[in-house]
């Protein structure tokens, strides 16, 4: 720390400015130095003492009388060197910290919006590929209509609050460092309305709000996915004191069909196929999720875990005019119960057939592999 010849500390040194240093270079090092040492903000052991030498410091510095004096007798000249007369302890400096950076308090109490309300929309499969329309029913916070959202019976006029004489906020006179200011908070009786209830309404209790169910139709697009999200504008919580309601946000649920797996915007179908029919080729019915079959014509040597693609017959784009495909994902089943005249064909079949090559290309295992996944 900077000392002057006294021994005492050199108050520009401890704002760390020059002595020729204007009125708003003193007042802007304050502003830093009292933000990086403020108790609330800075842990370390030392931060308190340096918020009192800050403070001490600009109380002198930012009086032209008393920065004149010091000037022309040091210390001596504002009080001596105990902490600058008046100032030993840290007493009210967090006060003055707020009113200097944070002004001087709240407003009365105004229209504010309302609370967003969440719920959860169960759908089919069906009913995403093709949009639907369900009703969902909540409950929300609506203004009290006997009365008026006034709290007051017979939707009367409230008297004003004698506590604050319906200002809605209660100012107070402080002194300070700084000179004279005034603090100005929100009246706990009226809670910043300026009136109070003094007969409440039976329906709400004097509240002005009240909780009712609401039941809302609700259009789902086609498209949407389990996690997709809807907002409702203007149908959450209304608002206190006129404010305006809330929204209302719908997340959705698409459950699991017996069928189809969704990938994306891609329908997967496992379609199940005996050895002959995957030997000989074969033309099957394809099942669609709008429940019109579509036939696929299989050629011979089908292999398990083959894909093959239908276009657009998926699910449509959330955000577009396209869909997704259907893949029918072949399954060859091996059969676990044979009867003697099985038995002998296969029996025949396998001798005439020999043992097959392990194939070489290793894409097959990749696709016996993903169908297995």
């Amino acid at each position: 720390m900077t000392t002057n010849s006294t021994g005492n500390a050199d108050l520009y040194g401890v704002l760390g400015v020059p002595r020729d240093a204007s009125a708003d270079d003193i007042k802007k090092a304050f502003r830093r130095l009292a933000m990086q040492y403020h108790p609330d903000r800075n842990k370390e052991a030392t931060a308190e003492s340096k918020f009192k030498e800050v403070n001490a410091a600009y109380e002198v510095l930012s009086d032209p009388e008393k920065r004149s004096r010091y000037d022309r007798f040091g210390a001596a000249g504002v009080g001596g060197a105990q902490g600058f007369q008046g100032h030993e302890g840290f007493g009210g400096f967090g006060d003055i910290f707020d009113a200097f950076f944070r002004g001087t308090g709240t407003r009365r109490a105004g229209p504010q919006p309302g609370s967003d309300l969440h719920a959860t929309l169960t759908i089919t499969l069906e009913e995403a590929v093709a949009g639907t329309e369900h009703e969902l029913s909540f409950e929300r916070v609506e203004r009290c209509p006997d009365c008026r959202a006034t709290g007051q019976a017979g939707a009367t006029e409230k008297p004003q609050c004698t506590e604050c004489q319906g200002a809605g906020e209660i100012r107070r006179v402080q002194q300070s460092l700084f000179g004279q200011f005034v603090n100005v908070a929100t009246c706990n009786r009226c809670r910043g309305e300026g009136t109070i209830v003094s007969d409440p309404c039976k329906t709400c209790r004097g509240q002005g709000m009240r909780r009712v169910p609401v039941t809302r139709s609700v259009k789902v697009p086609a498209g949407v996915d389990t996690g997709s999200q809807m907002r409702i504008a203007g149908e959450g919580d209304h608002g206190p004191r006129g404010g305006p309601p809330g929204h209302l946000y719908i997340e959705l649920n698409v459950a699991q069909h017996e069928v189809f797996k969704r990938v994306d915007d891609d329908l997967i179908y496992d379609l199940a196929l005996n050895i002959a029919q995957a030997s000989l080729g074969t033309d099957v019915q394809v099942p669609t999720i709008e429940g019109d079959p579509v036939e696929l014509k299989l050629k011979p040597g089908v292999q398990h875990g083959e894909v093959h693609v239908i276009r657009g017959r998926g699910v449509p784009h959330l955000r577009g005019s396209t869909r997704g495909d259907l893949l029918v994902r072949t399954y060859v089943v091996t059969p676990t119960k044979l009867s003697g005249d099985q038995k002998e064909l296969l029996r025949r079949l396998a001798e005439s057939l020999g043992t097959p090559d392990v194939p070489e290309d290793p894409s097959v295992f990749e696709r016996i592999k993903s169908a297995f996944t």
